[in-house]
Order: structure tokens, then C-alpha cells, then sequence
């Protein structure tokens, strides 16, 4: 792994999440009364826990509005979340006033062009091997994981082992 996206990585203080196509695979599957139903990964859902116990803030900003996702989020305890946003720079910048955040202290992981505003300010951008084309040629790492398949706990392993929290973070759960 280059020592640039471990320096990057180590400044991050804010993990920013996409919903749909980064911490889902993307697909809408609609219930007999209509109601959208997604699927998380367990995996992506601990990731983000182990992240915010080391300090690091997390939000979410997504183009949807859905209760399964605020659900998800209240779930996991994450505690920024801006739904149904149609333009999603003016939410990242409402992001960084509530927390006196630097764009250059954030993360963000994206999949299509509506998330290249923030993308192009942050620290650190992130994309999903099944994000769009240019999406993933201008992010500094596209995950092995694809989207709602372990890509966001890549990147929260990635920011733990670069600020050095891994190991510890792991030694809690050995005997």
C-alpha cells in the first residue's frame, strides 16, 4: 500500500458514507406495498463501530430518502446523517460547519458522479469497484469489496491500521 494513502488516511476524523451502491450493493428490491427494502453487511456495520471507538466521526449523506436507512444509521449510532439530498456538496459543507471539520480531515466513499463534488474536496476519496468510471479514476483507493460487500470495512480497517489502532482494536476481541 503507497505511504501517501496511509497519510491520508492516518488525518482522517470524519468517514463519510454513501448508501446505495457503497454500503449496499446498489440493487432496490420493493416490498407488495411498495415500500424499498435494502440489504447491509454485518461487516461494513461493525467496521464502522470499531472506527467510531477510536475517535473517528461518521456520517452518512445520501441522494435518498428511506427509514431503513436512518433505521441502519441509529442502529450503528452513526451520528450525522443528511438524506434526500439533492446536492450534496451543500450537505457536505453543512457537515463540516456542525463539526469545525476541515474537508482535508474527511474521508468520503462514493459510486457515481452525484458524489464527485465531495470527492474532489476531501483528504481522502474512496470508490467501490462497481462505482462509474469517473468516479474510480479520480478517488485515491477503488476497494477490492464491492459496494454492500465489505467495501466500507475495508476502509475503515485501512483508517484504523493507519492511525495505528488495528491491533489494539483487534486485542480486545482475543482472549
Amino acid at each position: 500500500m503507497q505511504a501517501g494513502l496511509l497519510e491520508r488516511a492516518r488525518r482522517i476524523r470524519l468517514m463519510i458514507f454513501d448508501v446505495d451502491g457503497v454500503l449496499t450493493d446498489g440493487s432496490l428490491q420493493f416490498g407488495p406495498d411498495g415500500e424499498a427494502m435494502k440489504t447491509f453487511n454485518v461487516l461494513d456495520g461493525h467496521g464502522i463501530k470499531l472506527l467510531m471507538q477510536t475517535g473517528v466521526e461518521t456520517a452518512i449523506i445520501s441522494a435518498r430518502q428511506s427509514p431503513i436507512v436512518a433505521r441502519r444509521a441509529a442502529d450503528l449510532g452513526i451520528p450525522h446523517v443528511q438524506q434526500g439530498v439533492d446536492n450534496k456538496l451543500v450537505a457536505f459543507e453543512r457537515l463540516l460547519a456542525q463539526t469545525g471539520l476541515n474537508a482535508a480531515d474527511c474521508g468520503y466513499v462514493g459510486d457515481d458522479v452525484i458524489d464527485l463534488p465531495i470527492l474532489t474536496r476531501v483528504g481522502t476519496a474512496f470508490s467501490v469497484p462497481n462505482g462509474h468510471s469517473e468516479v474510480r479514476a479520480r478517488v485515491h483507493l477503488v476497494t477490492q469489496a464491492g459496494g454492500g460487500r465489505g467495501a466500507a470495512r475495508e476502509i475503515c480497517d485501512l483508517i484504523l491500521r493507519a492511525r495505528g489502532d488495528y491491533d489494539r482494536v483487534i486485542a480486545s476481541y482475543l482472549p
